[in-house]
C-alpha cells in the first residue's frame, strides 16, 4: 500500500544529521525512495526546503541537499494548497497544513517532528509513528 505525506522540514533536517540508517527520520525518507510513501509539496514548501537546507549551521552539501529535494520531487506530487483559515502556532507552518488537507481524502499524513505546532490530528504523525503505520500495512498484507 502507498501513502501520500507532506514532509515537515525538521524531518528532512533530521534525517540529513541522523548518523543511524535505522533512524525513523531515515526510514521516512527511505519509504519515498522505495515508493511506499508519495511526498506531496508544492512550490512553497520546495522553497522553504532550500532555503532552510542551505543554512550555514547544518553544513549540508549541495549534493545532498540536491539529491534529497530531487527525490521529493522525483516520486512526490505537486499539490496546491487551498486556504483553511486555520491559525497555528507558527504561520510559517501553516503551508504543510494546507497541502495535506488537499489530499485528507486520500488519507495523507503530515509527518513531522513538531507535532505542537499543528492542531491534533490523528494525520499528523512523527517520523516513528509513520514507520509504525508502514510496518502495520506491511503486517496487514501476510
Amino acid at each position: 500500500m502507498k501513502y501520500y505525506a507532506v514532509y515537515d522540514t525538521n524531518v528532512l533536517i533530521s534525517s540529513l544529521l541522523s548518523k543511524h540508517n535505522d533512524s525513523s527520520t531515515r526510514k521516512v525518507i527511505d519509504a519515498v525512495a522505495s515508493q511506499r510513501v508519495i511526498p506531496l509539496y508544492n512550490e512553497e514548501i520546495l522553497a522553504e526546503y532550500n532555503d532552510v537546507l542551505h543554512r550555514k549551521k547544518f553544513k549540508f552539501s549541495e549534493e545532498r541537499i540536491h539529491a534529497l529535494i530531487s527525490l521529493i520531487k522525483k516520486f512526490g506530487k505537486s499539490v496546491s494548497a487551498s486556504s483553511t483559515g486555520e491559525i497555528l502556532p507558527d504561520m510559517d507552518d501553516l503551508v504543510f497544513y494546507e497541502v495535506v488537507m488537499e489530499k485528507r481524502d486520500d488519507d495523507a499524513y503530515l509527518i513531522t517532528g513538531n507535532t505542537k505546532h499543528f492542531p491534533v490530528r490523528n494525520f499528523i504523525v512523527t517520523p516513528s509513528e509513520m514507520i509504525q503505520i508502514l510496518e502495520q500495512a506491511e503486517n496487514d498484507l501476510y
